[in-house]
């Protein structure tokens, strides 16, 4: 199916710049922020709810790097109280 849409010049320069961050064009951009349209519809109200969703996009396990959740919070926590920049 096809739609064509006629967008204000500024939500076109937007989008653009948002999907050329992201590497893709802007019609599959656009494809994906209507995609996701349910899930901000029906946001998560618990804990539980949150990582069932984490789930269902393939969230968890991305960031297999971080081995120590807490002790990173830690010292981002005072990276930031102490400002220092990397």
């Amino acid at each position: 199916m096809s739609i064509r849409l006629d967008l204000p010049k500024e939500l076109e320069r937007e989008l653009t710049t948002e999907a050329t961050q992201m590497g893709v064009s802007l019609a599959e951009y656009v494809l994906r922020l209507l995609s996701a349209r349910s899930s901000i519809e029906a946001a998560p109200t618990s804990g539980a709810e949150l990582v069932a969703y984490w789930q269902r996009e393939g969230l968890l396990g991305t960031r297999s790097h971080i081995t120590d959740s807490q002790a990173l919070a830690r010292q981002l926590r005072h990276k930031v109280e102490k400002r220092i920049r990397e």
